[in-house]
């Protein structure tokens, strides 16, 4: 993606002297300066990527500590920062009505606060970084974590790594407000702060700079992934000093799998992958239901946690963030029904909680549905083939990450993500194979997903593929004309007038370069000769009034195409290196669309017998 301040950035010109020494007022010519990956102001904004990463783990911390005050608090009746679980409570039936309360004091906020605290955080983080150049509002920063706090705290079953995304991208966003930043800078601290929260929560640097990538970034350039990756390692170091080096989801040391029981992972990521397409349009479903009653949705997340209670009560796991529930489904510590009863209820309450607007998260309660259905499939898969050496912990890993990978199509973020909460190498190809194969059934089944279904239904269109941008490839050179129509500085005014009025072929063109001995010192369009107000006796040389604006022959098409939106012009004369102000060509808009529409026709020259119009048709393409 190319926003207008990196385009204004790639323009920005270099001054070279012009040999012939005709006008005074031609200093320079103005040409494409070549960027380098990384400059001073890289290197400014990679350290405040990293001060941010380190502020980014203290508030996660204070929201880990808020979610424990709020549940004792809440379950308990006791002021304490301990971090506890709310399923221990004694409250019996009067426990449904805690998270009535959260829901109440969560609609206030967002009402009286502001309403970008509810849902999940990333997908309102991407509208962000795709429509609004990176502004978040600063009062997310402080609203979002205390919302959070309240709605977990208060047997929400969310966890807390949904919301710390979004207040280390709003602490991100907000940095990049207050700074002189560019709207791409912007997005490169906004996606430092979330990978700094992610890897606040689950310790996991390498899947929080691959979910940068995959869902806020749409790019992946050297410029951005070094100051998000050098965050993420901060966080990470930070967090080390905080909680130590510990495993988030520990589960014993799991054997090799053979090759009959790795096709039954892939066999049980296919089925996660379909599950993984119903829960998201049930997730939607709900939230279309709340659309529909005649009440402020102010009051929907307080409904929505009337299931919440009801779950809480009937299954008191279901409650709060649930950390311990995904180690002990990946450890098989529990019997694969109760799993499975635990899995189903997670699924209720988190549904109909999310689908109500509260301010809660995506990753927890997916990661624990998940490991829930590997953990069923598994047990399926293995009465029905024992002897292929399934184990049900690697079943249940495999569904955590592929559900997730399905929901979201964060490919690479699920299958890392999986191996660093767990540390366990051995599962890197089931989790390869279950993540990719859930991935493609949700593809085929789905078109958004569970993060760009809201953003889509607005009418926005979210990135999916990233591949290397064609005008890149290609140099000026390759595709300029050689033999362009030049004017002479000696001609005059009328003497061209009278060829252009003639209309040859030659006059036709809508820009000349203005040559002085071979030269160049301008550009003339024919609007600028026909409509002079000099002499019409004057020369060419006379009527030259702006700095040329050129491109060098080995400049991309891409800097060329940059160069002609920041200066508003057409056509822009090619020069070389060894003599800048010698013309070598001239290359148009039209020459760089030729260049494109020729890169359609190679992808697509397999299929000869239907033509390029019909291939990028709407209908088509639907």
């Amino acid at each position: 993606m190319h926003t207008p301040d990196d385009i204004r950035k790639a323009s920005t010109t270099e001054g070279l002297p012009i040999t012939s020494g005709l006008s005074a007022s031609l200093e320079t010519i103005n040409v494409p300066r070549q960027q380098a990956q990384f400059d001073k102001r890289s290197i400014l904004l990679t350290l405040g990527c990293i001060l941010l990463a380190s502020a980014t783990v203290f508030i996660a911390q204070g929201l880990q500590a808020l979610i424990a005050l709020f549940t004792n608090i809440s379950f308990y009746g006791r002021f304490s920062f301990e971090g506890i679980s709310p399923a221990g409570n004694k409250l019996g039936v009067l426990v449904i009505a805690v998270p009535i309360i959260g829901g109440l004091i969560v609609g206030l906020m967002a009402r009286y606060g502001s309403s970008a605290i509810r849902g999940h955080g990333i997908p309102e983080a991407m509208e962000q970084v795709l429509l609004n150049k990176s502004k978040i509002h600063p009062w997310i920063t402080f609203l979002k974590p205390i919302s959070s706090a309240v709605a977990i705290g208060t047997g929400g079953p969310f966890g807390a790594e949904g919301p710390i995304i979004a207040t280390g991208g709003a602490l991100g966003s907000v940095l990049g407000q207050l700074l002189p930043t560019t709207a791409n800078e912007r997005k490169i601290l906004l996606t430092a702060g979330a990978a700094a929260g992610m890897t606040a929560i689950f310790g996991t640097p390498v899947a929080a700079i691959l979910l940068s990538i995959e869902l806020l970034l749409f790019e992946f350039k050297a410029r951005s992934i070094i100051p998000i990756a050098l965050a993420a390692v901060t966080a990470d170091a930070v967090r080390i000093a905080f909680e130590g080096n510990i495993t988030v989801f520990a589960m014993p040391t799991i054997s090799q799998p053979s090759s009959s029981a790795l096709a039954l992972y892939i066999a049980i990521g296919a089925l996660v992958g379909v599950c993984s397409v119903y829960i998201t349009k049930a997730v939607y479903l709900v939230e279309d239901l709340f659309e529909k009653l005649p009440i402020h949705w102010m009051w929907w997340p307080a409904i929505g946690a009337i299931a919440v209670g009801i779950c809480g009560y009937a299954i008191p796991r279901t409650l709060g963030v649930g950390y311990n529930n995904i180690t002990d489904i990946l450890s098989h510590s529990l019997s694969s029904q109760v799993i499975l009863i635990l899995c189903v209820v997670k699924f209720i309450s988190w549904a109909i909680s999310l689908g109500s607007g509260t301010s809660g998260g995506t990753m927890a309660p997916l990661f624990t549905i998940g490991a829930g259905l590997g953990t069923a499939f598994g047990a399926l898969a293995l009465s029905a083939f024992p002897a292929a050496g399934l184990d049900i912990r690697i079943a249940a890993l495999v569904g955590m990450a592929a559900l997730f990978a399905g929901a979201t199509r964060a490919l690479l973020t699920s299958v890392v993500m999986a191996f660093e909460t767990t540390l366990q190498p051995i599962s890197l190809l089931p989790l390869i194979g279950g993540c990719s194969v859930a991935y493609l059934v949700s593809s085929l089944l789905m078109k958004n997903t569970i993060m760009t279904e809201k953003i889509a239904r607005r009418g926005i269109r979210v990135p999916s593929d990233y591949q290397a941008d064609f005008l890149d490839q290609v140099l000026v050179r390759d595709i300029n004309s050689t033999k362009p129509i030049t004017l002479e500085a000696s001609q005059s005014v009328e003497e061209v007038c009278e060829w252009i009025k003639k209309g040859g072929s030659d006059s036709s063109h809508q820009g000349f370069p203005i040559l002085d001995k071979g030269l160049l010192i301008g550009v003339l369009t024919r609007r600028d000769i026909i409509n002079n107000t000099v002499s019409a006796k004057a020369l060419m040389r006379d009527i030259v009034k702006r700095t040329p604006v050129c491109v060098y022959e080995d400049c991309t098409l891409r800097e060329a195409a940059d160069h002609m939106v920041n200066h508003d012009v057409g056509r822009l004369p090619v020069l070389t290196r060894n003599a800048p102000s010698k013309l070598v060509g001239i290359i148009t808009r039209g020459d760089i669309l030729s260049a494109h529409k020729r890169r359609l026709t190679e992808h697509f020259e397999e299929d000869e017998r239907m033509p390029l119009a019909q291939i990028w048709s709407p209908k088509k393409n639907k």
